[in-house]
């Protein structure tokens, strides 16, 4: 199975290399890493730019698009069958590829998601409490929707890998959606394709500079809510005509056989 990685850079100088330096390992010469800048103002771009491998193929935003509509890039240039997406600040495990590969061989799931474990910002190991995945829960797909309009479920994109499939349902992402990696993990529940690994497959950096662990004011809690149903809506209407063109080529195939 080849593999594209994801990953959306802003102002990351001081990290953006340990991270790049953990992937790239792991990656064969069929593999791709796709780097998305939005509009950093350090030496994050230049950083890249020093790596001398044909792997990474590195984009930058004609203006800042915010990480929503650049991880949408990002998904819409990845051509390989597995996407996964990461943070320019962690550091994966040195098997992440391996361990998420061998998942997808055994399973049919569509998406698949781990835990993480934590670093400061020097990356010395330390105790975080965040929501997590439970893999008992992978096939309990109502109880998953309803921790993410909970507030609850531990689905982060620096821990989500999915197939190219999935592209056909959550490509593009609507306007309205706040958090991609929702959006992604809500779309494969819905289509009861989804699993949960035991496994933790990176370490996640705890800076205080973290857009996904800053407070929320109780309004834009209440407006994620409402963002939630309308995502919900969109993508059953998504997966009502998924659905009908694979019974279609499904069809085809039964009478060419």
């Amino acid at each position: 199975m080849t593999v594209s990685i994801g990953m959306a850079t802003y102002n990351g100088e001081n990290y953006v290399a340990e991270q790049i330096n953990s992937i790239l390992p792991q990656l064969s010469n069929s593999d791709e890493l796709i780097i998305v800048d939005d509009g950093s103002k350090d030496k994050t771009v230049e950083i890249i730019k020093s790596f001398s491998d044909e792997k990474i193929k590195s984009f930058t935003n004609e203006k800042n698009l915010g990480h929503v509509k650049t991880f949408e890039r990002i998904i819409s240039l990845c051509r390989n069958e597995l996407i996964f997406m990461c943070d320019q600040d962690d550091i994966w495990s040195s098997n992440k590829v391996e361990i998420f590969k061998k998942h997808f061989f055994e399973e049919d799931a569509l998406l698949i998601s781990d835990n993480s474990h934590y670093i400061n910002k020097y990356g010395n190991r330390i105790e975080f409490k965040m929501c997590e995945i439970s893999t008992l829960d992978s096939k309990n797909f109502s109880k998953n929707i309803l921790d993410i309009y909970l507030g609850r479920a531990g689905y982060y994109g620096c821990g989500m890998a999915f197939r190219k499939e999935l592209k056909d349902v959550i490509m593009p992402i609507a306007d309205y959606v706040e958090s991609h990696d929702l959006w992604i993990a809500m779309a494969a529940n819905l289509l009861h394709s989804n699993l949960h690994i035991d496994e933790r497959t990176h370490f996640r950096r705890i800076h205080g500079e973290n857009d996904s662990l800053k407070s929320r004011k109780l309004l834009k809690k209440i407006n994620s809510r409402i963002i939630f149903i309308k995502s919900q809506i969109e993508l059953q209407k998504r997966i009502s005509k998924y659905n009908r063109l694979n019974q279609v080529k499904l069809d085809k195939k039964k009478k060419t056989a």
